[in-house]
């Protein structure tokens, strides 16, 4: 919850991965999360501490991003230089955050590789990581049946193989649902690889592109991209369909499959609640994920109730596994 005397501010935004190394700062290097708080150093450097972002979904160096979205505080000296710098007193209500995105807009340039597609005030208890129910991600491949397009080649993978849609399609469904996706994540100590996984399909594009479509409630390292990696090496014919479910469930990580490349993948949408419901979801998230914020340092402990939903629908997902093949092969998810 942000202090009383601050305002919260939501930014949409979106970015061209390719120069930068991914979301979040690190020394001596380019990152969005960078060049915006530095830019919001500057904007308001006379204002007291400069503010810090808070994201909905980090992404890693070279991960594109269509509707990310972040957070920001203000406080009152901050939100009046703001309130001043266009319309004074009798501006419209969202005039400071309209202000803000004017100036960072400003300071990165008209070619920039980053840009505030929106602000305004976040309703009461918003925040950007803990209140999202959803986010969604696609990820581009041009397959050996598709044209090469120069002009996409920073935001499209080009595979050397002509890839089987219909297997691709099929094993993305097999793979929906709660689980743990530690064979599909790189590991970070403490945290947990427990998440919902609540759409994956495949398409086809007019132009050949194949794209694939991912929402989840949160997702962990490199999840997107291995779970793309592990489709299409169904759709070369390396794994069989049914094969991806079993990795998933042997809990470790496999070189069964590749990893694919950053530049393919995009941050497309984050879901939030209902503005009343923003607060509750925060800490319900919070607590499903074990959370614990302590010094401005944050923890991450596999939670609980996470283990003990699975365990609940262990016989469901061995019901599952007995039946998938024929499940799958009667009742076909469309493919294009």
């Amino acid at each position: 919850m942000e202090n009383q005397a601050t305002r919260r501010v939501r930014l949409d935004i979106s970015y061209d991965g390719t120069n930068f190394s991914g979301w979040g700062s690190q020394p001596n290097l380019r990152t969005v999360q960078g060049e915006l708080e530095h830019a919001l150093a500057v904007i308001l450097r006379k204002y007291g501490e400069p503010p810090v972002l808070t994201v909905a979904g980090r992404t890693d160096a070279g991960v594109h991003a269509r509707g990310q979205v972040a957070h920001v505080d203000l406080n009152p000296a901050q939100i009046a230089k703001l309130q001043k710098h266009r319309g004074g007193p009798g501006a419209p209500q969202n005039q400071a955050p309209a202000a803000l995105a004017r100036r960072l807009n400003g300071l990165a340039g008209l070619d920039s590789d980053v840009w505030v597609t929106d602000a305004s005030w976040a309703p009461e208890g918003f925040d950007a990581r803990f209140s999202a129910i959803w986010r969604r991600y696609e990820y581009r491949v041009a397959d050996a049946a598709a044209p090469r397009n120069p002009l996409v080649r920073n935001h499209t993978v080009w595979h050397h193989a002509k890839l089987d849609l219909a297997a691709m399609q099929l094993a993305a469904f097999s793979l929906v649902g709660l689980h743990d996706w530690a064979s599909y994540c790189k590991p970070r100590p403490g945290s947990t690889t427990i998440r919902e996984l609540q759409e994956f399909s495949w398409q086809r594009l007019d132009d050949g592109v194949l794209v694939a479509h991912i929402k989840a409630d949160a997702f962990c390292h490199s999840m997107v991209r291995a779970l793309v990696g592990a489709c299409v090496a169904v759709g070369e014919g390396k794994l069989g369909i049914e094969s991806l479910a079993v990795l998933r469930d042997q809990l470790e990580r496999t070189s069964d499959f590749k990893v694919m490349p950053a530049k393919g993948l995009i941050f497309a949408e984050v879901g939030y609640p209902e503005d009343h419901e923003m607060e509750d979801r925060a800490e319900l998230t919070r607590r499903r994920r074990g959370v614990v914020v302590w010094d401005d340092r944050i923890t991450a402990m596999r939670h609980a109730e996470g283990q003990a939903i699975l365990a609940a629908r262990e016989k469901e997902a061995e019901e599952f596994a007995r039946g998938a093949s024929e499940g799958l092969l009667t009742e076909h998810p469309p493919v294009d």
